[in-house]
């Protein structure tokens, strides 16, 4: 077999084997699911409680980071720095896929005339306040990106939570971005905004 045959061959076995591998991750992700993550984030990714954050459709990068930065300390979190502590890095892309490839729940906002108001901060920002537009980063339709999570959908307790903990600076394994915006925002704009994206 000549060199080109050679690549060629290798090129096909790589491909007939692709998918494979990519059941094999997806099987071993739906197990750890199974054994650990329902009990707070579902089957799939739908949070058994509005204190945990729903995963069904967040970047699967997103994720896997997330779950690195529990593992090594830089998000502080107890409980999931325990659950992310056994997990390898193809693991933790595996569940990042995973969850990514759930749908999405929508719900309306619970209270329309805040979410009006977040509706304005996120796509304007507050000049008053100095408050930058979150869909300058997070996206017009609050999507993000692979690196920067996907807030439409999310509960607005949690999203609340996270901006208080960047606020206070608890939060601190994310963009230091987040630290200077949300330090100029009231309590009232972070429910607000929370609010919008709930609903989204």
């Amino acid at each position: 077999m000549g060199a080109l045959g050679k690549k060629t061959w290798l090129l096909a076995a790589c491909l007939l084997a692709a998918p494979a591998w990519g059941q094999a991750d997806e099987a071993r992700a739906k197990k750890i699911v199974a054994g650990v993550c329902f009990i707070c984030h579902g089957m799939e990714g739908e949070s058994s409680s509005e204190v945990f954050p729903r995963l069904a459709g967040q970047h699967w990068e997103y994720t896997a980071k997330q779950l690195d930065h529990f593992k090594s300390g830089k998000r502080k979190s107890t409980a999931m720095a325990d659950m992310a502590a056994k997990l390898t890095p193809d693991e933790m892309v595996a569940l990042g896929k995973y969850f990514e490839k759930m749908s999405v729940p929508t719900e309306p906002p619970k209270d329309t005339e805040l979410a009006l108001v977040g509706r304005y901060i996120f796509h304007s920002g507050n000049k008053f306040s100095g408050v930058a537009a979150c869909a300058s980063c997070h996206g017009k339709d609050g999507l993000g990106t692979s690196q920067l999570p996907r807030l439409a959908g999310q509960y607005a307790s949690y999203i609340e939570t996270q901006l208080k903990s960047f606020g206070k600076r608890e939060r601190t394994n994310d963009n230091a971005v987040m630290h200077a915006i949300v330090s100029s925002m009231s309590q009232l704009e972070m429910a607000a905004v929370a609010e919008y994206l709930s609903g989204k």
